[in-house]
């Protein structure tokens, strides 16, 4: 009997590379898998790496209402030729498109998984806008997966759609954690030293990490306020930048760029293929987002044996537990970032606590072949209720 088809959407093939890595691999063994994204060049090598086919659409992060409906209309074709079983969409852009398109097309499973929401930030006339078009990506949806219990109460808040189309998978997360790829033991402290002596980062300092999108919703502006505080005070630390700059959506203030720039403390690398090494050198993850779905990075961290000092916010919430294996913090609060931080580097008994708690909640909770045979678990049900 022939595979069925399953065809996955996300707005750019980035999310398919972190936020789904390896997935669509392990479930290409049970469908015919398709991929469809952005970015026609990495998309096909990305196809290439997972084995799966793909298809180029042309998707914009930004509110661009002429190419949305025009890429509609091609994935609305595609999905007629192709008659699919599953269409399952992840990201705001390609959730309202890829619904859109297959509600249209007929497609009997329709799925959205919602793994953070920009909304959240936005007030006035583009909060109206954005919060009308989450309300339809739902409706043309047939089942809704917020990938955290705290956006699933504040999709039932917003009243975006009924309870009866919303589910959270497993303890959450969108891909779980590869705990053996993720794992602390495959980097020595000789590489350690070697790495730290190649990014100029003396070896006894203490590193504070922050790896994500180097943008304003991600708390940067207080990250760095509170990293010059605290280095006035402690000249022995250093903040490491692991994420690219997106200017063009999300601009920092230009003092913050400035010393992101100039100060011989703070260390950016910009985007990298592998993150470990850096989890590797550095002794806790300082994330201060304003928004989250569920966060990978602090999954990551935890794996990688780091504490974290997280907001409180969705996801983060749900991984930390304050004193256990991280701090939870106020959103948007300089001062709380600081004294945390300042908190970790002087407290010894208490970082040594949050760090010997923290690969085991990964292991227990969020392994990613548990995620991923939950969610296989979930198609093969769907399927047998048609």
């Amino acid at each position: 009997m022939p595979k069925q088809k399953l065809i996955r959407i996300t707005t750019v093939p980035l999310s398919l590379e972190k936020l789904l890595e390896g997935q669509l691999a392990f479930m290409s063994e049970h469908f015919q898998v398709i991929a469809v994204s952005s970015d026609k060049e990495r998309l096909e090598r990305y196809g290439k790496k997972e084995g799966v086919a793909v298809f180029h659409l042309e998707l914009t992060r930004k509110i661009t209402p002429f190419k949305d409906l025009r890429a509609v209309y091609k994935l609305y074709r595609f999905l007629k030729k192709e008659k699919p079983l599953i269409v399952h969409t992840h990201t705001p852009k390609a959730g309202t498109v890829g619904m859109l398109a297959a509600w249209l097309a007929k497609v009997p499973l329709r799925l959205h998984t919602v793994a953070g929401l920009p909304l959240m930030e936005a007030s006035g006339f583009k909060r109206f806008v954005l919060n009308t078009v989450e309300k339809w990506t739902y409706a043309w949806a047939t089942h809704v997966y917020p990938n955290s219990h705290g956006l699933y109460d504040f999709i039932l808040s917003e009243r975006f759609t009924r309870p009866y189309k919303l589910k959270v998978l497993g303890n959450g997360s969108s891909n779980g954690i590869d705990l053996s790829y993720f794992d602390p033991n495959l980097f020595p402290k000789q590489s350690n030293l070697l790495c730290k002596e190649q990014l100029g980062i003396p070896e006894t300092n203490t590193v504070f990490l922050f790896v994500g999108r180097v943008v304003k919703d991600k708390g940067i502006t207080e990250l760095i306020d509170a990293f010059i505080r605290l280095h006035k005070e402690h000249n022995s630390c250093t903040l490491l930048l692991v994420g690219p700059l997106e200017a063009e959506l999300d601009p920092l203030p230009m003092q913050t760029s400035r010393y992101i720039e100039n100060h011989p403390n703070i260390v950016s690398v910009g985007y990298q293929q592998d993150v470990r090494p850096y989890f590797a050198i550095s002794d806790l993850l300082v994330f201060p987002s304003y928004r989250e779905g569920f966060p990978n990075v602090v999954l990551q961290a935890n794996a990688m044996r780091l504490p974290a000092i997280v907001t409180n916010i969705n996801g983060c919430n749900e991984i930390i537990t304050h004193g256990y294996n991280g701090i939870i913090i106020p959103v948007k609060d300089t001062d709380s970032v600081y004294h945390a931080m300042k908190k970790l580097k002087n407290d010894k008994v208490l970082y040594d606590q949050l760090t010997l708690h923290a690969r085991n909640e990964i292991v227990e909770k969020y392994d990613r072949n548990e995620i991923r045979n939950a969610l296989l678990t979930e198609y093969r049900a769907l399927q047998a209720k048609l």
